[in-house]
């Protein structure tokens, strides 16, 4: 019998679980999910997708409970500069500079015995 790579192959962690809530509520929200957990030499981006004629980066916060504060409150200022960086990076490599972007913020709080409370930040910062 040979054993999975993966120490836990049936359990995901929180991130990734909130990742898959996330994908599935941004296409409810009439997002186009163009790239998933897109890399390149700086770093990730965890979505790219198309929403009313913008480019939208995305990043993905989740957090079980509030003790360590709101999901959306990991996003500082050098992430935020991370971010834009990556973006750069994606809009070289599509060979496409001029078009309009947007970068959100979706938070998830995923508490025991509630439903997910997802709180999305449109144009939560910009690349000035």
């Amino acid at each position: 019998m040979k054993l999975s790579p993966h120490p836990k192959p049936f359990h995901l962690s929180l991130g990734e679980r909130g990742e898959m809530m996330a994908w599935h509520y941004l296409i409810q929200q009439g997002y186009k999910i163009i790239e998933k957990n897109y890399r390149c030499p700086l770093g990730e981006m965890d979505v790219i997708a198309q929403k009313k004629g913008y480019l939208c980066f995305i990043e993905i916060k989740t957090r079980s409970g509030r003790v360590l504060g709101y999901p959306e409150e990991a996003v500082s200022l050098p992430k935020q500069k991370k971010l834009i960086r990556i973006a750069e990076w994606y809009l070289k490599e599509i060979r496409k500079g001029d078009l309009r972007v947007s970068f959100d913020v979706l938070a998830i709080t995923l508490n025991e015995n509630e439903n997910p409370q997802f709180r999305l930040i449109e144009n939560a910062f910009s690349l000035n």
